[in-house]
Order: structure tokens, then sequence, then C-alpha cells
């Protein structure tokens, strides 16, 4: 009886080891996962330039800035190797790229590039920013794009891979009506102020799709019609601050909303994070001015 009961105790004493060991590796898969992303570094040489240099797509959403002189191919390479560009993204999901001459790397604890927008104090227009290294070595943005996760990420109202498809209007100066993929519809309404048509003219089809990640509405205030407010998020975002916004390449997430470890990026993309009307101000539409390495900025 002795050995029978001597038995059974060890039995028991390994099923709790293999349960213990079960346990601990199912809280393991429970935590955030961080991904490595490996790729070329390009150094920095007494040439290189702390802004972007390079224009590799403009892609506006309708908006009343649309086929004017500040939201055209003249206007996104105006933000190039400065700080004081200017274009307009339009609605939600217009966007540019924009590369480096060299791999802005990761400083461990601080913000690595400031994103230059025309926001001040009690109206923000909010842009997701996305990173990219270039893992291939060909010196184009055909890698994985990468966001920068900020104060929202997570929060009601946030939506990764967010789709809004733009109708070509009945006439030229009709509003441009959208449809999202949540099931969402609704118009970027034209103005008395502007116009022109709101449609890109860049665009031939009668419909067209734009995709990446919307932020909460959250900071929106429309107590007051006559002046609707848009004020800056805490951190994260591009237009959101007068004189530029400060972003950390360790804030990289992947499609999953996975933490991803990059050592350095060599292009990025500014993305305007909501569809929203703001009354006389028209769509909210961010605005980019350029962006640059700030390890190489001179204070």
């Amino acid at each position: 009886m002795k050995k029978q009961t001597s038995t059974y105790k060890k039995a028991l004493f390994a099923a709790m080891i293999i349960f213990s060991a079960f346990w601990s590796a199912c809280k393991k898969d429970k935590q955030p996962a961080v991904v490595q992303a490996v790729a070329p570094i390009r150094p920095i040489t007494a040439q290189s330039s702390a802004y972007v240099t390079q224009l590799f797509e403009f892609n506006p959403a309708p908006g009343q800035y649309a086929n004017t002189t500040i939201a055209d191919t003249t206007a996104a390479q105006s933000t190039l190797n400065k700080s004081n560009g200017l274009v307009s993204l339009g609605a939600y999901g217009g966007y540019i790229v924009v590369g480096f001459d060299h791999t802005v790397l990761d400083a461990a604890g601080k913000a690595d590039i400031i994103v230059y927008g025309n926001a001040f104090t009690g109206f923000a227009e909010p842009g997701v920013v996305w990173v990219m290294q270039d893992t291939n070595g060909n010196g184009k943005p055909d890698d994985t794009w990468y966001e920068l996760s900020g104060s929202e990420t997570g929060k009601p109202g946030y939506i990764r891979n967010y789709a809004v498809t733009y109708t070509r209007p009945a006439c030229d100066t009709c509003s441009v009506p959208w449809k999202d993929n949540q099931g969402g519809t609704g118009f970027v309404h034209t103005n008395t102020f502007h116009k022109q048509i709101y449609y890109p003219i860049g665009i031939k089809a009668d419909t067209y799709t734009l995709t990446g990640t919307t932020l909460p509405s959250t900071n929106i205030n429309r107590t007051n019609p006559a002046f609707v407010s848009s004020t800056a998020f805490a951190f994260g975002y591009s237009d959101s601050t007068a004189g530029g916004d400060t972003v950390d390449i360790a804030n990289a997430i992947d499609k999953n909303g996975s933490k991803v470890k990059l050592k350095g990026i060599d292009f990025i993309k500014v993305q305007t994070g909501i569809e929203a009307n703001l009354g006389r101000s028209g769509e909210l539409s961010t605005e980019f001015c350029g962006a640059a390495d700030m390890s190489l900025l001179k204070n």
C-alpha cells in the first residue's frame, strides 16, 4: 500500500510540473510580441541632410485644396530639404511618402524624427505617421510599412485597416460622397471659399479607395458651429502641435498591433487620420510641411 501511495505521489508531482510549465508558456503567449526587423543601414556622411530629401508618392484625398497649388506635386516637392514647405493631404487617407538620404537610427529613450505641419493652438489636424526600412536595399519604399503608435492607439474609435472609398460627384462643384468599410457614409463638403473641383483631377477612375488607420474624433468640439475646434492629441501624430511633432521609432507596430524593434528607418509616410467636417474650416485635412532627423538638427 505504501509503495502504491509513493507511486501515486510521484505521478501527481510530475503532472503538476507539466501543468506548471504549460501554464507558464500560456502566460508568455499573452505577452505583447516584439518582432525584430533587420535591414541594412545607410550611414550618415558629411553631406547628409537632416531633412527628407526625396518625394516618392503623393496621393491626396478629396478636399477644399484639391486641384490647387497647395495640393499638387509641386507643393509636395516644396516639403523637401526644409521645415516650411506646405502641402495639403486632403480628407481621410490622403498621404505623402518621402525619404531620407541616410538611415535615421532609433535613439534609445528619446524621439528620433520631427514632422512639421501648420497646426496652432485649438486647431490640429492629426495625421498618422508610418515608417519603413529599406530592407531590400533598392532605395525604394517597397518594403513593409509600420505605424508609429501614439496616445490614441487602442482607444475607442481607433481602427486599423480602415478604408474609405470616394466617388466622383455628379457635378464639378458638388460635394464628394464617401463610404467606409465600417458601414459609414458621408460627404467631403464643398464651401463658398473654395469653388474648384474637390475630386482630384489626377484620379481618372470614378472611385478610389484609401486605406490606413483612423483615429478617434474625440479631439473635435462642435459646441460652437461657427468655430469647430480640433485640439491636439497627447503624442504621436503629425500636424498636431505648433512648431512640429516629434515621434519615436521605438513606437513602431506591425499590422496586427504588435511592437516591432527597428534599428532605423529610411522612409516615412504621413496620412490624414480622421474623416471629419470642421464646419467653416472645411474637412479635416492634415498638412505636411517637412520632416527631419532630430540627431542632425543644429540647436
